[in-house]
């Protein structure tokens, strides 16, 4: 059995599936919480398995999720996720000046599909270079502890009492500002994007005529903005690498 599933299988494959279970488990929870909201918020359990299975990006699929519910036009969807995902052009171009030479296009674009921060990251820590078998283990396993905690999550919400899915959705607000208050108190750089951010979603709230503008364009042009201002005030820094 062992020498049949190793001339299937191979060695890169099994070292890929190895590195990705860590990211896979910390995929199950988060998408569990996708799950419930895309579900709450009258998104079809069916549809939303098939959100995460093809998309696989958290930011991307809760800013969608909003657009949705919210009835935003196409162009804003494809915009808004544009615009949260451009990161993984430059993640993509880095991963394959280490992929290996002989590599077929098929091959690329599996792993163009299945590139996140955490397996961006992983990758380009291996010291060898990267092979197909060994990112499609590394992808395999996270999109599908992405897939199956969304599914969990989604059908979760048939056995909870509403009090209790109520709860969950206030539960997910603190997720997200857990994720950026200690950033955020640690580098004073963070700290006023965040308020920046928080400041210029209230203006859209609030003040007559531009609170107008659809949850989607609001989203569109504050993470535009905001992110044009940081990069002016707070521009990295380009160091050399030393090798030691």
């Amino acid at each position: 059995m062992n020498k049949h599933m190793s001339k299937i299988f191979s060695k890169d494959f099994f070292e890929g599936i190895k590195d990705g279970i860590p990211i896979c488990l910390g995929y199950f929870s988060v998408s569990m919480a996708f799950g419930l909201t895309a579900v709450l918020s009258g998104i079809p359990i069916w549809a939303a398995v098939l959100i995460s299975l093809t998309n696989v990006t958290s930011a991307g699929q809760f800013a969608g999720i909003n657009i949705l519910v919210a009835q935003g036009t196409m162009i804003e969807l494809a915009l808004t996720t544009f615009i949260i995902n451009i990161r993984y052009f430059l993640m993509s171009l880095t991963v394959s000046q280490k992929v290996e030479s002989k590599m077929k296009m098929r091959e690329r674009l599996g792993i163009a599909f299945g590139i996140t921060d955490e397996i961006f990251a992983v990758s380009v820590q291996r010291k060898k270079d990267l092979s197909g078998d060994y990112m499609t283990g590394l992808i395999l396993t996270p999109v599908m502890g992405w897939t199956l905690g969304t599914l969990t999550g989604a059908v979760a919400t048939s056995f909870m009492p509403k009090t209790l899915s109520d709860a969950m959705g206030i539960a997910l607000y603190g997720m997200f500002i857990a994720i950026i208050i200690p950033p955020a108190r640690e580098n004073k750089n963070v700290l006023f994007t965040v308020v920046l951010a928080v400041i210029l979603s209230l203006l859209f709230t609030y003040i007559p005529g531009i609170n107008k503008l659809s949850g989607g364009w609001s989203i569109i042009i504050i993470t535009i903005v905001v992110s044009m201002i940081a990069a002016l005030l707070f521009p990295i820094e380009e160091t050399k690498e030393i090798e030691s």
